[in-house]
């Protein structure tokens, strides 16, 4: 075996893998690392609705991007990351630290929530019931209308330039146009070595034109299809539109069932319904969990050290998933006299427990206040 392919494997398994030697070493260097943990301090032009970011560096560059995304319609774009005391009393309005589990605990729970780091949506395919019939009502009429107008097929590829023409043409672009700077990815030797070679790459044709794909490891000791990359292609968003995203997802669930797996794994998300990945995928009802890898012992200790209408507006608009005291994972809903809960942001799927309606007045009670600023519009 070549050397870079051996390299390949063993960085694969390293972000990906959940044996019981890759966890205990990732616990090992995640011990470590706390000792000397990355601190970012993220601001915007104003200055307002500051975010501190502090943990191992991996999970810092999973959650600030998006905190970062959902916070730019209540105070803008950041204009400035600083390194340092993100613990500093004097800092951001909003602290989030990502440690392990036993550590979170231990840290005050007053203004504070427990959360995930990452959320895992799986779907069982086993057993011989229809994947169609976990869809959304809406979408399952929306899919069966459309099937009747065109003509969508499945591919299933072993082609050398088919992956290549799935990651450049379909995979790269969708990332960038959805993630822009912060658009990260299986590398591509690895994402063929270790995915493309020991798994499926599947195509949606419409009317004979390659329109989607994804990009799936198989897994046959536990007869798992883990989806780990998709995309349209050149990134084209009318595709999303016209339901192509839904109809690959209902497609590989059925060809997955067809093939023998018992579950397929839609990857994971960051914990607030407000993440688009968690509503498109909710649709299709997964039953959610902590992630198997290394992620699933890693927790967000999500604290506010003042008070503001930017970070209400934040709070309520992002309802996170916590951890309770028992263990399960439940929505919160935040809510104050002015601003009611934002349930349009659907929960409902196996693995979530009722929600907990948490009014800000409450929560922030003896929190600082910052200055008064002018309410922006925050639906």
């Amino acid at each position: 075996m070549p050397l870079s392919s051996l390299w390949d494997g063993l960085g694969y398994r390293w972000r990906n893998g959940d044996g019981r030697v890759v966890l205990g070493a990732h616990h090992a260097v995640d011990a470590l690392r706390g000792t000397r943990p990355t601190s970012l301090v993220s601001c915007t032009a104003d200055g307002e609705l500051t975010i501190g970011c502090q943990g191992p560096a991996g999970s810092v560059g999973l959650t600030l991007p998006f905190l970062e995304e959902r916070r730019e319609p209540h105070a803008g774009p950041p204009v400035q990351r600083t390194t340092g005391a993100a613990g500093h009393a004097g800092s951001p309005d909003l602290l989030v630290v990502a440690c392990t589990a036993a550590r979170a605990r231990r840290l005050p729970s007053r203004h504070a929530l427990l959360m995930p780091l990452r959320l895992s949506l799986q779907v069982p395919v086993s057993g011989g019931a229809e994947p169609l019939a976990r869809v959304s009502a809406k979408d399952r009429t929306h899919y069966r209308r459309q099937r009747t107008r065109r003509t969508w097929t499945l591919e299933h590829s072993t082609s050398a330039d088919d992956f290549d023409f799935f990651y450049d043409r379909m995979h790269l672009p969708t990332m960038i146009h959805r993630h822009g700077s912060a658009a990260r990815s299986e590398p591509r030797r690895s994402a063929y070595s270790c995915i493309f070679r020991k798994g499926a790459l599947l195509f949606l044709h419409d009317s004979g034109t390659r329109v989607a794909g994804m990009l799936c490891k198989w897994e046959p000791a536990r007869r798992k299809l883990v989806i780990r990359l998709a995309g349209v292609l050149d990134g084209d968003t009318s595709l999303y539109r016209s339901g192509v995203s839904m109809a690959l997802y209902i497609e590989v669930l059925d060809w997955a069932a067809r093939h023998g797996a018992d579950i397929v794994d839609l990857g994971g998300c960051e914990p607030f319904l407000s993440k688009g990945t968690f509503q498109f995928k909710r649709k299709i009802h997964p039953e959610v969990s902590l992630p198997g890898n290394h992620w699933g012992g890693q927790r967000i200790w999500l604290r506010v050290r003042r008070d503001s209408e930017r970070l209400r507006d934040f709070l309520v608009c992002n309802p996170p998933v916590a951890v309770d005291g028992r263990g399960l994972l439940r929505p919160v809903y935040f809510h104050d006299h002015d601003r009611p809960p934002r349930t349009e942001l659907r929960w409902q799927t196996p693995g979530l427990a009722e929600p907990r309606f948490v009014d800000l007045d409450e929560f922030l009670a003896d929190t600082p206040h910052t200055r008064p600023t002018r309410r922006r519009e925050y639906r």
